[in-house]
């Protein structure tokens, strides 16, 4: 190889390493972001339901093909349009205040519907001891999907039992899987005008 070819391999090996380290900067500087954005939410979300029958399921802040601000809300009986109109606008009078993001951005408030996913603690407390779906990235044991009964967790991993069989997953952010409310259930509870 030849001194030139030499320096313009080189050259484009650190222009190559430097644009891989930028974009895992910026993905890491954005998933800091979104945290803190939805902990900024939360927070707010929080003040304005305090002393109503509501609660805050999640604040999701997404870019799929635009960003999308996503709050959750649930109650006894399930939310309405009113109480997703007054979260709404009360939340929208302070973010135009304190305008903490930055992005354009489509602001969603809602019930968590039949998709919910259990990602808290008080979720996972909740449905402790209950059938629940749980749906992974990766296989184990064949199988991306489960359904069996949640029986209990730590900070590091999430216990089940599946087919009588006593299963744990890891809990961390880097672990892929959603643990959701069977429909059917969801429908009995429903019908039994309770949801949690």
């Amino acid at each position: 190889m030849s001194t030139l070819s030499f320096m313009i391999s080189s050259i484009l090996e650190y222009f190559r390493i430097k644009r891989y380290i930028q974009d895992v900067v910026s993905k890491e500087a954005m998933a800091m972001k979104r945290e803190a954005v939805e902990e900024f939410v939360s927070s707010v979300v929080e003040g304005i339901i305090a002393g109503t029958d509501m609660e805050l399921v999640d604040v999701d802040y997404v870019r799929e093909r635009d960003w999308d601000l996503r709050v959750y809300l649930d109650k006894p009986g399930g939310v309405d349009l009113d109480d997703c109109q007054l979260v709404s606008e009360k939340l929208s009078a302070v973010l135009d205040e304190k305008d903490p993001i930055t992005e354009n951005y489509l602001l969603e408030v809602s019930s968590p519907g039949l998709d919910r996913v259990l990602k808290k603690d008080k979720d996972l407390v909740r449905y402790n001891g209950r059938d629940v779906d749980i749906q992974l990235f990766k296989p184990v044991n064949g199988s991306k999907q489960f359904t069996g009964a949640l029986q209990g967790f730590t900070d590091t991993s999430i216990d089940f039992t599946i087919n009588g069989e006593s299963i744990t997953f890891k809990r961390n952010k880097n672990e892929h899987y959603f643990i959701r409310i069977p429909k059917d259930k969801f429908y009995e509870k429903l019908n039994s005008d309770s949801i949690d």
